[in-house]
C-alpha cells in the first residue's frame, strides 16, 4: 500500500520559503595534505534548499537520508578543501531536488593545530574554528556556485590609550626622582609601559567563485598576525615574558586589528578577482569593562584596494 506524499501536496498558505533543510548534521571530515598526514575536522553541517510555494514540504523525513548520503559520499572521498566539499554537496543537492533553484551548505569545524612556544619551544595545541559555505544556483547549463572559507582565531590585544596614560604618569615619576629624559626614553624603548589587555577573537572569511582557491592556513596566519600577540595554551616563564612583551610593544585597538587584517588580505590574496568578498570581524573581551569592543568590515577586494592604496598614496598633511 502506497502512502500519500503529503509533502508534495499544495499548502494552505502558498508562499516561497528561502531555506528548508536540516541543521547540526555531525561528520568527521578528513582533508588530504600532500606529503603529510591528513587533517581531521570535527564538523557540523547545515544543509538547505529553497522551496516553491506550491509544495507543502521538502520531504525532509525521507530526504534527510539523501542529504546524509550526499555528505557521506563526499566525505568518503579525498577531500582537498573543506569549501570544495561544501560546493560539491551544494551541486549534488540541486540534482536531487529538481524543484529547488538554490541550495546552501554551511560547515563549522574544530581544527587542531600543533604549536610550539616561542622561547622554550614547548609543544602544545591550539583549536581554530573553521567556517565554510557554498551556495549553488540553478541556471541554463552548469549551476553557478559561490563558496567561502573562513576561520576564527583567539589572540591577545593591549590597549594603546591606557598605555599612553600610564606612560605619561611613569614619566612624571621618573623625572621627579632625577632621571634625565634621555634615560627615560631609553627605558621605554626596552620595556614597554603597562596597559590593560583583552582576549581578542578575530574572524576572517573570503568568498569567491567556485574555481578560485583561498588557503585556509593563510587566513589563520593573517588573523594571528593582526592582533597584539599570539597566545599559547602552555607557557613556561620565558614564554610568558615574551608574549607579554610582544603584546605591549604592539598595542592595538579593536579597530586596528580589523584594518590590519584588511591590509594583509589585500597583499596575501592579490591574485583573487576583484569581486571576491572579504568579511572581517574582531571582538575584544575587555578586562577593565563589563562590555566587549567590536569592529567589522565587509567589502570586495576592489573596494579595499581603492581605500588602502588610495590612503597609502595620498600626501600626508602636516
Amino acid at each position: 500500500m502506497d502512502l500519500p506524499d503529503v509533502q508534495a501536496t499544495r499548502p494552505e498558505i502558498c508562499i516561497n520559503l528561502s531555506r528548508v533543510g536540516v541543521k547540526n548534521v555531525q561528520k568527521l571530515v578528513e582533508v588530504a595534505r600532500p606529503g603529510k598526514r591528513p587533517v581531521i575536522f570535527i564538523s557540523t553541517f547545515d544543509v538547505f534548499v529553497d522551496l516553491p510555494a506550491n509544495l507543502k514540504g521538502a520531504n525532509l523525513s525521507r530526504n534527510f537520508e539523501v542529504i546524509d548520503e550526499v555528505l557521506q559520499h563526499a566525505t568518503d572521498g579525498e577531500v582537498k578543501e573543506v569549501e570544495e566539499l561544501c560546493s560539491t554537496v551544494a551541486r549534488r543537492l540541486l540534482d536531487r531536488h529538481e524543484y529547488a533553484d538554490r541550495t546552501e551548505v554551511r560547515m563549522k569545524s574544530q581544527f587542531m593545530q600543533k604549536r610550539e612556544t616561542p622561547v622554550s619551544h614547548t609543544a602544545c595545541h591550539e583549536v581554530v574554528i573553521v567556517y565554510a559555505r557554498a551556495v549553488a544556483r540553478r541556471n541554463d547549463s552548469e549551476p553557478f556556485v559561490r563558496k567561502a572559507i573562513g576561520a576564527e582565531v583567539t589572540g591577545m590585544t593591549a590597549c594603546p590609550c591606557a598605555q599612553d596614560i600610564m606612560k605619561d604618569r611613569a614619566t612624571t615619576v621618573l623625572q621627579e626622582i632625577g632621571l634625565t629624559r634621555e634615560k627615560i626614553d631609553r627605558f621605554f624603548s626596552e620595556i614597554p609601559m603597562a596597559t590593560h589587555n583583552q582576549r581578542g577573537k578575530g574572524f576572517l572569511c573570503v568568498e569567491t567563485d567556485d574555481d578560485q582557491h583561498v588557503g585556509l592556513e593563510k587566513i589563520i596566519s593573517i588573523l594571528k598576525e593582526s592582533m597584539s600577540a599570539r597566545i599559547f595554551e602552555l607557557l613556561k616563564r620565558g614564554d610568558e615574558s615574551y608574549v607579554v612583551m610582544e603584546a605591549h610593544k604592539n598595542p592595538r585597538f579593536v579597530e586596528d586589528c580589523v584594518r590590519e587584517m584588511a591590509k594583509q588580505v589585500l597583499s596575501t590574496f592579490s591574485d583573487l578577482p576583484a569581486d571576491a568578498v572579504v568579511t572581517i570581524k574582531q571582538t575584544n573581551e575587555e578586562s577593565i569593562h563589563q562590555h566587549d569592543a567590536y569592529a567589522e568590515r565587509k567589502a570586495t577586494l576592489a573596494e579595499l584596494k581603492v581605500e588602502i592604496e588610495g590612503e597609502l598614496q595620498a600626501p600626508k598633511k602636516f
